[in-house]
């Protein structure tokens, strides 16, 4: 009897959270389609294991990019999936929806995930700000008269913003996120080694050796794809600098965003930055050292959320909870 849920409909992972459950669904964005018909065939974690392994006769696809919708009908499809999954296909009610979108969308993709969640089976749909409900899901106090930093980073977007009083204050975002260091890092592997390896090896690189700042000891993986040149399977080893340089670029435009964001902050709530720190959360987040990089840049603390990946979807959960103190936090709704 499930009346009230919150999503973080994420470009790489779907999470559902159930108010006094907790995140109940935890799974890829990724669907499969039988390519002759597009009809879907698997979802989730199980669609996710056939990424660049189908035959012709099967696509695997992310419905989302960049942290929008990039196909209305699968998201639909998906979002209908999982909230099946977790309220029964037979319900007496049909529940009221909060999912987090990033800062810089559009009208258009607002509408959209709105569109999607009533076409999905909610009651009520409500859109939510993902750096609100990434500090919500962070334990800060956004009610407060003062100032706090989030630097969300996910798997299509990076969201950076100042809020107080319960709202955005100032904000950028850029569409750099876990996904764009992962293609970085295939790029450079193939172009330093003629090795041509997938999205999900390029993640695992980027998990088990990554790092954005020289470290003392080097860390080093074998990695296994197929020779650019010959065509044929072979493996070789990455070391942690290899996906230092990799990444440089993409940094860059994070570190960019979140300058641009403290060069727009009110004084007074700069000096509560200062005094606080800033916060990251969202997987993207997690690659090795990147809090003492952004401190090193910006001279101001940074610190790692406590399970960075799960802060937007608990914060969402947390809105849709309590949803009268956080109607002024909430950036559409529809019934």
């Amino acid at each position: 009897m499930t009346r009230r849920i919150g999503v973080d409909l994420g470009t790489t992972n779907i999470l559902v959270y159930i108010p006094e459950k907790g995140i109940v669904i935890d799974e890829p964005a990724v669907v499969a389609l039988d390519a002759s018909d597009n009809k879907i065939v698997a979802y989730g974690e199980e669609a996710r294991k056939m990424l660049g392994k189908t035959p012709e006769s099967i696509n695997a696809a992310h419905p989302l990019k960049d942290g929008v919708i990039a196909s209305f009908k699968i998201t639909e499809a998906m979002l209908r999936y999982f909230i099946n999954r977790v309220s029964g296909r037979l319900r007496l009610f049909r529940p009221d929806i909060m999912a987090a979108v990033p800062v810089g969308v559009t009208s258009t993709e607002r509408r959209a995930v709105v569109d999607a969640c009533i076409a999905a089976g909610a009651k009520n749909a409500y859109l939510i700000k993902q750096p609100i409900a990434a500090a919500l899901g962070a334990g800060v106090p956004i009610a407060a008269p003062e100032g706090h930093l989030i630097i969300d980073i996910g798997g299509g977007t990076t969201e950076v913003a100042v809020i107080s009083l319960g709202d955005v204050v100032a904000s950028a975002s850029v569409r750099v996120g876990g996904n764009r260091f992962d293609n970085a890092i295939a790029a450079y592997i193939r172009k330093k080694y003629s090795l041509v390896i997938g999205e999900q090896t390029a993640e695992q690189v980027k998990i088990k050796v990554g790092t954005v700042l020289p470290m003392k000891k080097e860390l080093q993986m074998e990695v296994s794809g197929s020779n650019f040149v010959t065509g044929l399977p072979e493996s070789i080893i990455v070391y942690s600098s290899d996906v230092l340089n990799a990444v440089g670029e993409e940094l860059q435009e994070i570190i960019a965003t979140v300058k641009t964001v403290l060069q727009k902050t009110p004084p007074e709530l700069a000096s509560d930055i200062m005094d606080k720190g800033m916060i990251m959360t969202g997987g993207g987040s997690m690659i090795r050292n990147l809090d003492g990089l952004l401190t090193k840049v910006t001279g101001v603390p940074c610190q790692l959320a406590e399970e960075p990946r799960l802060c937007v979807a608990k914060g969402t959960g947390i809105a849709v909870e309590h949803l009268d103190e956080f109607l002024r936090s909430v950036l559409w709704a529809k019934s």
